[in-house]
């Protein structure tokens, strides 16, 4: 490795970590609507942290998120809370009914067409699922285990997988 390929690398990582540090600045802001000094020094205290474990956990992968992205991802996120709370409603009535039709189970679903950070999301939305649990990701599966089985066949259908790959999600 060249020194000037070292400096590039290193004026990567630190642009990158500029911009990671400005996006955790302006939505911490967004959220905590405080403007006084000292919850804005903890605030820069704890962007700073994310930002040094950031860069020592190696995850500059993940720092080429796009502006369509972050555009899309409300819409996402808004349609996976739909899916959480029509989930939450479901497996609530199976627990509290004198009969619960339980039946776990543990599959796999296809992810291999997605990205890494894609990947990340779906294997997460899976999780933030009641009834569904993200057990492993593999480069082409993920494998899932769900209280009722009816669970895993709406995950093979790929509604799910789909409105992820939609957000634009790559690394």
């Amino acid at each position: 490795m060249s020194a000037a390929s070292g400096r590039s690398t290193r004026g990567e990582t630190i642009r990158a970590t500029l911009r990671t540090a400005l996006f955790l600045a302006v939505f911490w802001l967004v959220l905590s609507g405080h403007f006084e000094p000292l919850p804005l020094v903890l605030g820069a205290l704890s962007v700073a942290l994310v930002c040094w474990l950031d860069w020592w956990a190696g995850l500059k992968q993940f720092h080429n998120v796009t502006v369509p992205f972050l555009l899309r991802l409300p819409r996402y996120l808004l349609w996976l809370s739909w899916q959480v709370l029509r989930s939450a409603v479901a497996v609530t009535r199976q627990v509290w009914s004198p009969r619960p039709a339980l039946r776990p189970v543990v599959e796999p679903t296809a992810a291999g067409d997605l990205p890494e950070l894609a990947q990340v999301i779906y294997a997460n939305s899976i999780t933030l699922t009641p009834g569904t649990l993200s057990l492993d990701v593999d480069d082409d599966r993920i494998l899932v285990h769900s209280l009722v089985f009816g669970d895993v066949d709406d995950l093979h259908d790929g509604a799910m997988r789909s409105k992820v790959r939609r957000t634009g999600a790559s690394s």
